[in-house]
């Protein structure tokens, strides 16, 4: 029997999206467990009261919870850095790690990964929030040399309600990104019920879908000494090898 690996999750509050879709993506490999910790995140936008919600000592304390299960990866299955600036997801990755003594990553420096990786200088952003919100990321994308060719953003603030959008809309906002022909397109919210779409996204436009809850499992696995190609039915992302 093949030694047991435990993936720890940090989750925003109220989402029910990334929690479901995590242990479907695992559900081939057997050895591996997922385990949630959850801290307060309700509402996303760029309002002062909203960027605290992400205050570096709640995550800290949720990643302590993981630490007590004996988890071997924590992960932020989250996308604030993507506004918040890419740095926010270094620092905590190094400070959960440091308090923690397990590695940790994060669904954006996942999905900036795989982009390096994979050479995607032009990509597909889709999102439920804002437009301030969605702009926000685009820029953060352009400082690091990637074009983003945005979806019209869904324009919701309410972070419960993104698991409430329907597949077949976000299958229309990946299809209307994806006609600019971009290197790839990213669904950027892990509560969003979109990384099950991949495999026909790709079969119809042959551009990869990289969803940020998918990259987080990914970027989990890898972590734990997991092969990535054993995941099946969810994407090309899975056969990009980490570094």
């Amino acid at each position: 029997m093949k030694e047991r690996k435990r993936i720890g999750v940090l989750t925003p509050s109220s989402n029910t999206a990334l929690e479901p879709l995590t242990c479907a993506m695992l559900r081939d490999l057997p050895e591996v467990t997922a385990h949630f910790s959850r801290f307060s995140v309700t509402e996303i936008s760029l309002s002062s009261s909203a960027l605290q919600q992400f205050n570096e000592e709640k995550i800290l304390a949720a990643a302590a919870l993981l630490a007590d299960a004996k988890v071997d990866v924590i992960c932020w299955s989250g996308t604030s850095a993507g506004w918040l600036g890419f740095d926010s997801d270094r620092r905590l990755v190094e400070r959960i790690s440091t308090a923690t003594g397990i590695p940790a990553t994060t669904a954006v420096l996942a999905l900036n990964e795989i982009l390096a990786l994979n050479g995607v200088k032009k990509l597909g952003l889709v999102t439920p929030y804002t437009a301030d919100v969605q702009n926000k990321i685009a820029r953060n994308y352009q400082e690091i040399g990637i074009e983003c060719c945005e979806a019209e953003p869904l324009g919701i603030r309410v972070n419960f309600d993104f698991a409430e959008v329907e597949p077949e809309t976000l299958a229309s906002s990946i299809r209307q990104a994806a006609a600019r022909q971009p290197d790839a397109v990213a669904t950027y919210c892990t509560n969003l019920r979109a990384a099950q779409l991949a495999q026909d996204i790709e079969s119809q436009t042959r551009i990869p879908l990289y969803d940020t809850v998918a990259t987080t499992v990914w970027k989990a696995l890898a972590l734990v000494g997991v092969e990535t190609q054993r995941v099946r039915g969810w994407g090309k992302m899975f056969l990009t090898e980490s570094r």
